[in-house]
């Protein structure tokens, strides 16, 4: 939807992708090696899973997108998605620079990716 303003991808559709396509945020560990990296981000899509059931208990499955934004749970699901979307992006630029000085036969970006995912590992995580 941040490609086209004029399409709206509902919540539903977000949802799936999350617990169906991407992984199982209910249980992501089988997909360690798969779509998730690091144990961490194991941890961190398990915590994102629970914040969302959390919010789905609270308002109902059947509820329209817009119940879930209101509901008093919602800060948790974004706090958690936040977090994991930042250990997932320093991964990610942690692998490619690995790939690229694998390439050239250097470790120069690698330690400097290294300082990106090691800056996120010492922050608390979010509730």
């Amino acid at each position: 939807m941040w490609l086209d303003p004029d399409r709206f991808e509902g919540l539903d559709y977000t949802v799936r992708v999350l617990f169906a396509d991407f992984c199982d945020a209910d249980d992501p560990l089988p997909w360690l090696g798969q779509s998730l990296r690091s144990e961490e981000e194991v941890e961190l899509m398990a915590r994102l899973g629970a914040a969302y059931g959390a919010v789905q208990d609270a308002v109902g499955a059947a509820a329209r997108d817009e119940a879930s934004p209101h509901s008093p749970g919602w800060a948790a699901v974004v706090a958690a998605a936040a977090r994991l979307a930042q250990v997932l992006v320093a991964n990610d630029q942690l692998a490619l620079s690995r790939s690229y000085d694998a390439g050239r036969g250097g470790a120069t970006g690698a330690v400097a990716a290294e300082a990106v995912v090691s800056g996120t590992d010492d922050r608390p995580a979010a509730p």
